[in-house]
């Protein structure tokens, strides 16, 4: 490793941890169906929830098993990462797929380059925190596991970077900064609940900030009245600040920065060039877990702006892909990423979640498992 990354640091591992991931795994079949059955009317709410809940209990085993410290529910209350949160959590927002999406050249596309429409929310009513989203959930895992619970929540900017104006209502939010007040006021108030309830680590899931380091992107957003840059450097990170804002102490709050994850599909390409000097240095989080496991995330240049007493989760390994990486492949790669950064700065995950959408990507449970015990492996190896 480089001479640097033998440098004392100030910034803390536990969390994240050297071996960590992104929180959403592959749904087991039963699940999948009972949640049919549950639309079909088959069904009701407790019978959904005992299944959920025995599946949830096999993914904590699971993530156990592998050697994983911090330890989610899969994501298995969630049909899309964010729903929860917006759609059942304040209220007011409903989400579909938008075909006519691919013809505005904004699409999720897979390596054989066939694409999905993307998933639009749309804003109608007004959104309100009501009462705790994830305190439930959170209860749950950390009742199952002598292990650190995580919970993921999306970013305070999703809802506006899908939707854009035209789907935000004017009667309800005639002036989008009541629009930004009710989600900062509902970032207040969640992460002070989940604190209250003995959540110590919460992770921010952010599709905007990478995705905007597309400045193809950035067509799209002009199409519909907003300017790309202003959003990347100021708006959204501005926003951002505002709803992180006087968190509890103690609550470890990391960023994943996302490109898209949806079934093996992917919605942007760029590397953090241009967001780097904010995101690292502007942005009031305390970790980040990067995209880093394909050439769309650019290099590893723009971590010589992390700051010593933050922390960067390399994600090298692919949730996308089946192919299982090399482990000698990986390890030249994070000695790469010490050209820039120390060695004490880093830890190492799947670049995503195994399934930010319920039908998951294209791998098998046997994929998931060897690629998070990969990650395991490497970073004992690595770290100690």
């Amino acid at each position: 490793m480089s001479e640097q990354s033998s440098s004392s640091s100030a910034a803390p591992h536990n969390p994240p941890f050297r071996a960590d991931h992104v929180g959403s795994l592959l749904r087991p079949p039963e699940l999948l169906r009972a949640r049919e059955d549950r639309k079909a009317g088959r069904t009701g709410d407790v019978e959904l929830r005992a299944i959920e809940n025995d599946a949830i209990r096999s993914a904590i085993a699971f993530q156990e098993s592998v050697g994983l410290q911090s330890i989610t529910d899969g994501e298995y209350r969630r049909e899309v990462f964010y729903t929860d949160f917006y759609c059942r959590g304040l209220g007011g927002v409903t989400v579909a797929y938008d075909p006519s999406s691919i013809d505005e050249d904004a699409f999720f596309i897979d390596r054989q380059g066939h694409k999905l429409p993307l998933i639009v929310p749309r804003v109608h009513g007004r959104m309100r925190w009501r009462g705790p989203i994830h305190v439930d959930d959170f209860k749950f895992v950390g009742a199952a596991t002598n292990r650190m619970p995580k919970i993921t929540i999306p970013s305070p900017t999703i809802i506006h970077f899908r939707a854009g104006r035209r789907n935000i209502s004017a009667d309800i939010y005639p002036d989008l900064d009541m629009f930004w007040a009710d989600i900062a006021d509902a970032f207040h108030r969640e992460l002070a609940a989940l604190h209250d309830a003995g959540c110590r680590y919460v992770q921010i899931d952010e599709t905007t900030l990478a995705s905007l380091s597309d400045e193809s992107v950035w067509e799209q957003m002009r199409r519909r009245g907003d300017d790309g840059r202003t959003m990347l450097l100021r708006t959204y990170p501005e926003i951002m600040n505002r709803a992180f804002a006087g968190r509890p102490p103690g609550l470890h709050l990391p960023m994943h920065l996302c490109r898209g994850n949806n079934q093996s599909h992917w919605s942007a390409a760029g590397g953090y060039d241009l967001v780097a000097d904010t995101l690292f240095n502007t942005l009031n989080v305390d970790s980040y877990f990067l995209e880093y496991d394909s050439e769309r995330a650019g290099s590893f240049a723009p971590l010589r702006f992390v700051p010593r007493n933050k922390t960067v989760v390399l994600g090298l390994i692919s949730s996308k892909f089946p192919e299982l990486e090399s482990k000698d492949a990986i390890k030249r790669r994070i000695n790469e990423a010490t050209k820039y950064i120390a060695l004490d700065q880093l830890s190492l995950s799947p670049q995503c979640g195994f399934a930010s959408t319920a039908p998951g990507n294209r791998v098998s449970v046997e994929d998931q498992r060897a690629k998070l015990a990969l990650v395991v492996e490497i970073a004992r190896e690595v770290w100690g």
